[in-house]
């Protein structure tokens, strides 16, 4: 039996992922969202200006290592741009607080916001794991909490970008308030 012509493969048109459209953004545009990410701007120039990055793991292990080389100053910046996370909102009155007096008393021993990544914690349970957290970090002293304070700003940088990564939010972008006239 003999075969007709047959027709030419057909081809998908290429749909660029969020990375290319990140490598591809104005240089402003990137600062912009990699501002969202970790409220540094030493940090996010360096992200942005070491443009294009080959693939996501390229890109998050140059926003660790930009994260590790923070200075005290570029880290009292990024912590000067984070707030809690928002509780659900069914959490009880009593919960908040109890949220605010913990929140009070890590600000007044340390001078700065609390950060904590929540990682995949259920939502539910997230209010116990930032109280469970603060008290326990209370108990630090100021230089090993910067380090704590710092490696949490790092795994929230990485989980926002992630989220970027993703071409959607997630529970790591949306908790904090985004930075405003930066």
């Amino acid at each position: 039996m003999t075969r007709g012509p047959t027709l030419p493969a057909h081809r998908l048109p290429y749909l660029p992922t969020p990375l290319d459209t990140f490598n591809a953004a104005p240089a402003d545009e990137a600062r912009a969202l990699l501002l969202h990410c970790l409220r540094s701007l030493r940090w996010a120039h360096r992200i942005a200006d070491h443009r294009p990055y080959p693939d996501p793991d390229a890109l998050l292990a140059a926003a660790d290592e930009a994260a590790y080389d923070l200075s005290p100053a570029d880290l009292a910046e990024a912590l000067a741009g984070e707030s809690l996370p928002e509780l659900p909102e069914d959490t009880y009155s009593a919960a908040h607080m109890a949220l605010a007096a913990a929140r009070a008393a890590y600000e007044a021993r340390f001078g700065h916001a609390f950060v904590i990544y929540p990682g995949d914690v259920p939502a539910d349970e997230v209010i116990d794991h930032i109280l469970q957290a603060i008290r326990s970090r209370l108990t630090n002293d100021p230089e090993e909490e910067r380090v704590i304070a710092a490696e949490e700003l790092r795994r929230l940088a990485r989980g926002r970008l992630m989220g970027l990564l993703r071409g959607a939010g997630n529970r790591a972008t949306s908790p904090n308030v985004p930075v405003s006239g930066k």
